[in-house]
């Protein structure tokens, strides 16, 4: 079987879909596994933070924020971030780059966290503009945008060959063919691979794993009404959801691609940072999980053309910021595929397009 389409998205998570859904016409959404946002994209914390990563995902969150409210997949939650002894660089560093953030006593602290322990953070730090994340609402929506203006999803159809012709793109899947004059690289973790079948020039992407562990709510404590809290040096973090806490060590091992689980040991060393930020002693856990996240080595994500690859866009390398920027980096790239100029909004939020350049690898 053959099949020809103007462009073909490779992946259906959030970038995947979101992309599709910016463009807006009829193109094909290839994915590999059976239903969409399988790996990353279902494997998020779910948070908006503003003020979380390198400038340009900042600018690109900050331009997004509009579009998830209109979406209504925002919750608002506050986020606490905990300067204990030895962070000192880190929280001058925060309070330097940081926008609508303000630093509080322990009273205040502890009103908001009740089980914070005294004398374990020498600063703390509110961000009152943050805000959970309907991860599953906002890729859905992507997905019935997309549809609605004629893209096709096509689940288990792993590309296995990528080949040139003439013009155009074939791809190659275990039982159809398909053609295409534009392929945009939204593979996630498996961005390299991709990137490899079509010879399309290196980017270092690098796959990291990312363990989470679900813990019971200390008995009696309404957690929801909680923030989400963290160190500012980015050794753990605990959000509330569901009724139970979500305790991960933050931790980036650098792994192949891969369907990923926890690590036991670092979600250990994670739990145990929790418990002597909290006093909340943790007695089991009821569920863990991993994830991966896909960096660059300057953290930035990868979006536009190939410089080798004539037609082969690039639209990887998000790491944990893919959920909270892609409205705004889906219009962006959408912009560049169809070789027009960035939308203003976003460049005004200090997002430089060279930043974001395949060619910044050259």
């Amino acid at each position: 079987m053959k099949e020809g389409y103007d462009i073909i998205v490779v992946g259906a998570g959030i970038a995947g879909a979101s992309i599709a859904a910016a463009l807006g016409r009829k193109l094909l959404i290839l994915e590999t596994e059976e239903r969409p946002g399988y790996h990353s994209s279902g494997r998020s914390a779910a948070a908006f933070v503003p003020n979380y990563g390198p400038a340009p995902i900042r600018a690109l969150t900050r331009a997004s924020r509009k579009f998830h409210q209109e979406a209504g997949v925002l919750t608002g939650r506050e986020t606490m971030l905990l300067a204990p002894h030895g962070q000192q660089a880190e929280f001058d560093t925060l309070m330097r780059e940081q926008q609508g953030m303000r630093e509080i006593s322990f009273a205040e602290a502890r009103q908001k966290f009740p089980r914070l322990n005294e004398g374990y953070a020498e600063h703390v730090v509110l961000d009152m503009n943050t805000a959970d994340i309907d991860v599953d609402l906002l890729h859905q929506h992507y997905l019935r945008q997309a549809r609605s203006k004629g893209a096709v999803l096509h689940c288990g159809q792993r590309v296995t060959a990528i080949e040139r012709d003439a013009q155009q793109w074939v791809v190659h899947t275990p039982n159809i063919v398909f053609r295409a004059k534009t392929i945009i690289n939204a593979a996630g973790a498996w961005g390299a691979i991709v990137g490899n079948l079509a010879g399309a020039q290196i980017i270092p992407l690098q796959p990291k794993r990312r363990s989470m562990a679900v813990l019971p709510a200390p008995e009696g404590d309404n957690v929801m009404d909680w923030p989400f809290i963290g160190d500012v040096g980015e050794t753990w973090y605990c959000k509330p959801q569901s009724g139970k806490l979500l305790v991960s060590p933050a931790d980036a091992t650098p792994v192949d691609p891969h369907d990923a689980y926890a690590d036991d040991v670092a979600l250990a060393e994670g739990i145990d940072r929790f418990q002597r930020a909290t006093g909340i002693d943790v007695n089991r856990v009821e569920h863990s999980w991993g994830g991966l996240r896909s960096f660059v080595p300057d953290g930035n994500p990868v979006v536009g053309y190939d410089k080798e690859a004539p037609d082969f866009f690039w639209l990887v390398g998000q790491g944990g910021y893919g959920i909270q920027t892609s409205p705004a980096l889906s219009r962006f790239a959408a912009a560049l595929v169809d070789r027009k100029s960035a939308p203003d909004d976003i460049l005004k939020q200090g997002l430089y397009v060279h930043d974001l350049d395949p060619g910044r690898f050259k």
